[in-house]
């Protein structure tokens, strides 16, 4: 089961992780000028061709890694969906480290660390695959494209 966290839209609107309860989600901390951003087309192919069989992405701007997100929540709205067609949910912009960590990433980070255990994200990108009953939670690489996320997912759908 999904836990209790608030989330908001870039827009402002409240939502929570559980109201992707029975949903395969990919969640994202996302990035406008960094070396992966490229990624955000094969997020956006991904959502369009699962998006009936049950997957949600969910983007997170994060400005923690070299300073790669420094825009407004309008400009990354405008970035995403002229660039790069986006249209699953994309969030405030939030920390995925130190000790303004969104809960979200808390939590994700928690039940999925990275090599050796360790729990901090290392870069944009970095992305988490979590099963519709929120039991299986698996962490992919900033360098993880397209396939391997395809791979990740469709076990789950």
């Amino acid at each position: 089961m999904l836990p209790n966290i608030p989330l908001k839209r870039l827009n402002g609107s409240s939502e929570n992780l559980q109201d992707y309860a029975g949903k395969t989600l990919l969640i994202v901390n996302v990035a406008s000028n960094c070396g992966f951003t490229s990624q955000y087309r094969d997020l956006q192919n991904l959502y369009t061709a699962n998006q009936a069989k049950g997957l949600e992405i969910l983007g997170f701007p994060c400005n923690q890694f070299g300073a790669q997100e420094p825009g407004s929540a309008e400009q990354i709205q405008n970035f995403c969906s002229t660039n790069y067609g986006v249209t699953f949910p994309m969030f405030e912009k939030i920390d995925v480290n130190g000790d303004s960590t969104h809960p979200l990433y808390i939590y994700l980070k928690d039940q999925a660390p990275g090599i050796l255990g360790t729990t901090g994200i290392k870069w944009n990108f970095t992305k988490f695959v979590v099963s519709k009953d929120g039991q299986s939670i698996t962490r992919l690489a900033s360098a993880d494209g397209a396939s391997k996320m395809a791979e990740a997912i469709s076990k789950l759908l």
